[in-house]
Formats: C-alpha cells, sequence, structure tokens
C-alpha cells in the first residue's frame, strides 16, 4: 500500500490516500502499436552517437553514458546547482507529517502545475475541515521521491472531493510602457480645404 499523504495544521492533523490524475483517466486515450511484418509488435529503442550502442526504452532510468560513453548507474550520480555547488538530496514526504501554512486561491493561481492528486480521507481533523470548506487552500512542501529538489502543494477541496496540485510557484513579469502616449483626435480646422472634388476624376 502506497504512503499516505499527511499534513499538520496548527497541531491538528489529517492523512490522505492518493491516486494521480491525468489526460487519459479523465478523457481517454488510444494506443498506436507498431508491428513488423510478421505481426510481432515493434520495441522502440534509440542509437547512440556513435552508432554502435542500442538503447532500449527503460534503459535510460537506471543510468546515463557521459560524452566518453561510460556508463554511470543513478545511484553514482550527484545533483548540482548552477553555480557548480553540490546539492544535498531531499527525502520524500509521503507518510511523514509536513507542516501546512494557511493559503489563499491566489497564492495557488501563480503555481505552475505540473500534477494533480485525487485523495481520499483517512483522517481530517475537524479544524482542517472547516478551514478547507471556507474557500481557503492549505500549502506545504511535497516529494514524491527523494531527489534534489521538492515542490510546492496546494490542498484544496470543492464539491467533488479533496484535490492536491503540485508545482512550482511563478513570478509573473508585466510588462508596461516607460512612456504613455496619448492620441488627440480632435480635427485640426486650417484655413486651407484638402477634401478631394470627385467631379475633377
Amino acid at each position: 500500500m502506497a504512503k499516505l499523504l499527511h499534513i499538520n495544521f496548527k497541531g491538528e492533523e489529517a492523512q490522505f490516500s492518493h491516486k494521480k490524475i491525468d489526460r487519459s483517466k479523465l478523457y481517454g486515450s488510444r494506443k498506436r502499436v507498431p508491428l513488423d511484418p510478421l505481426g510481432e509488435n515493434c520495441l522502440r529503442c534509440s542509437l547512440s552517437d556513435d552508432g554502435l550502442t542500442l538503447i532500449m526504452s527503460g534503459m535510460t532510468s537506471q543510468g546515463y553514458f557521459d560524452s566518453d560513453m561510460n556508463w554511470i548507474p543513478n545511484k553514482e550520480l550527484i545533483g548540482m546547482d548552477s553555480s557548480g555547488k553540490v546539492l544535498d538530496k531531499i527525502p520524500a514526504t509521503l507518510g511523514i507529517a509536513q507542516d501546512a501554512l494557511l493559503s489563499d486561491l491566489e497564492q495557488l493561481l501563480d503555481l505552475a502545475v505540473d500534477s494533480i492528486y485525487q485523495l481520499d480521507p483517512e483522517v481530517v481533523h475537524p479544524s482542517i475541515q472547516a478551514v478547507l470548506e471556507s474557500g481557503r487552500v492549505l500549502n506545504f512542501p511535497f516529494n514524491y521521491r527523494e531527489d534534489y529538489h521538492a515542490e510546492s502543494a496546494y490542498l484544496v477541496l470543492n464539491d467533488e472531493g479533496y484535490f492536491v496540485l503540485i508545482g512550482n510557484p511563478t513570478k509573473p513579469i508585466w510588462m508596461e510602457l516607460d512612456q504613455v502616449i496619448e492620441e488627440n483626435f480632435e480635427d485640426e480646422v486650417g484655413d486651407d480645404n484638402d477634401d478631394l472634388d470627385f467631379e475633377m476624376f
């Protein structure tokens, strides 16, 4: 059984089981299956740059090839920031109570959503239930598995049930003119009459 999503808000707790929502679950899906001349399923693979190695599906999830085509397993890889500093891994948050903060929908609108989970409540304290029913949301860190980056999660409640939206906050940059030009549409009345006389054509 998958570990529960577990939050703590002002000393009270809530726990949820979860399942990921994707487009195929909402709208269904179709899949094209390529077949060889004998009617057997074709397997997808890639050819390395030197043309010597076939990379089968699933191989890159176990590790990577470096520029000299040496195989490097994932357990030997390390994370580094843009300045070359080695990063510490962030543990998974599932099954561990995460401190939640009260938030509002405006902050949620600035979230670049990567994934959405539908939640089934196992334990929800009445105070947490009341906050969610008021239209507020709870924000907490989320990391499905141990890696180098934790995402931001927002717990919401609507008529369809509990959901958590997961992604990274964005900061919109608004462009403005340095100087606003005011248009003047008043007719300029002068001594010269430039109206065309169509009889001249």
